[in-house]
């Protein structure tokens, strides 16, 4: 029999309390209380104990973190193992085997015939900060071209990247300069009015028009660098592009003699049914930047990049945790663990995509559920007709079924992303939607 979440009261006493230390002592960062006032104890698969005794499913895996769940068995064994014989040896300065190990799978499992190096960080930010240097010192180019709606991390360089929310960027000008942003070629919304479902080539074109019409007006393409990006928007609403658009912009991106910089850390390892979402659209980036999943809860981070943009001399850049001995065990076992999910992946993703779009049917107020594999999103509208949208009916939902034990996280400004551990079942997945619908209608009301 399938486990269900059973919440009697939230938040709890415990909880409550933890909560207020937690405002006392601690710096604000993306914590709201008021809809998901969740102080863990322990986890187990999909499941997360809190303090007060009340068990909830996770679909939002750790927000990103934990592809193979809570506590996995192997992983965890993994990470004892390695504690057991040394838990740090800093890699800017000494080696270790098992890092040699990691580089060559991850080298293996990326796409393009070409050699590659790694290089690890601790965070997906830090990941992208480095693929920045990267691309400078490696082309001499200083330059780079990213997305609307881009998240790519809220490092003072990388905030230059990401364009999700203005929140983001409020007081903390300037940010890095020389970076473009060009619309993304969102299906559903874009600033073209195109149904790109319904004529995917010509919202590709659009976007490779603005970029070579209109930047490249008052930008010189031998200056940039890179165009950075993420396969499938992640903060920025779970957007799937068309299935030509990373051909086309690749074209480009060669004719100019530009890389491609595909941020993978919230989509890759596993999440949409291949190890990195790229592979969906069957192009080889020049760099792939990594995180959140690779290290099974413990931080790891980094990029594998084309061998050619390496650093060349001692000095060039360094991290003291990255590359940590004891989260690339963890990483060593989520890769093996991951590989062997991978169709079981596309099977459940497909049956959670069929779900939301029989709810789309239904109601009214979801004016697009989309994604791949087990990244999937609904977007909230209070018309269909004029795509209005809906973020406090988005954020009624969340609080809804936080009471009745499902962790769901927002994204983009109106958007659900139902992001489960790469673990859940078909039964799982049902018994998430009965509550999801529940919550949905509670929040209707």
């Amino acid at each position: 029999m399938v486990k269900r979440p059973a919440v009697k009261e939230l938040p709890g006493p415990k909880a409550k309390e933890v909560i207020d230390r937690n405002f006392e002592l601690l710096a604000v960062t993306t914590q709201d209380p008021d809809a998901l006032p969740i102080v863990i104890e322990r986890g187990e698969g999909i499941m997360v104990y809190d303090v007060d005794g009340n068990a909830f499913y996770d679909f939002g895996s750790g927000v990103g973190v934990l592809n193979v769940g809570h506590a996995h068995p192997g992983v965890i064994d993994a990470i004892k193992k390695q504690a057991e014989k040394f838990t740090h040896f800093a890699l800017n300065d000494f080696f270790y085997e098992s890092a040699v190990i990691l580089a060559q799978k991850l080298v293996e499992l990326s796409p393009g015939e070409f050699p590659k190096k790694v290089v690890y960080q601790n965070s997906g930010a830090e990941a992208n900060e480095v693929m920045m240097k990267l691309v400078k010192y490696g082309t001499g180019r200083k330059r780079f071209i990213a997305f609307y709606h881009a998240f790519h991390g809220r490092t003072q360089a990388v905030l230059s990247l990401t364009a999700s929310k203005w929140i983001q960027q409020e007081r903390f000008f300037p940010t890095m300069p020389g970076v473009e942003h060009v619309p993304y070629p969102n299906p559903y919304r874009n600033p073209w009015h195109i149904d790109g479902y319904a004529d995917p080539k010509e919202l590709v074109n659009r976007v490779i028009e603005f970029i070579e019409e209109y930047v490249f007006r008052h930008v010189p393409p031998e200056e940039v660098g890179a165009i950075v990006f993420e396969p499938i928007q992640g903060e920025g609403g779970y957007v799937v592009p068309p299935k030509e658009f990373f051909k086309e912009l690749k074209k480009l991106a060669d004719k100019y003699g530009i890389l491609l910089a595909d941020d993978e850390v919230q989509m890759g390892v596993g999440r949409t049914g291949k190890f990195w979402a790229i592979e969906h659209f069957d192009i080889a980036p020049d760099t792939i930047q990594f995180g959140k999943a690779i290290g099974g809860g413990i931080p790891l981070a980094g990029v594998v990049h084309r061998a050619d943009i390496s650093f060349d001399k001692p000095g060039r850049h360094a991290s003291t945790f990255g590359g940590n001995p004891v989260a690339i065990a963890a990483a060593l076992e989520v890769i093996e663990i991951v590989k062997e999910l991978l169709p079981h992946v596309q099977e459940v993703g497909n049956h959670l995509h069929k779900r939301l779009k029989e709810f789309e049917e239904e109601y009214k107020v979801i004016g697009d559920a989309r994604g791949l594999g087990l990244a999937q999103a609904v977007e909230f509208v209070k018309s269909r007709d004029t795509k209005e949208k809906n973020p406090e009916l988005r954020n009624r939902v969340v609080k809804e079924a936080a009471k009745r034990g499902l962790i769901l996280l927002g994204c983009g400004d109106n958007s659900l992303r139902f992001i489960p551990p790469l673990i859940v079942t078909k039964e799982e997945i049902d018994v998430a939607m009965e509550i999801f619908e529940d919550a949905l209608k509670a929040a209707l009301k």
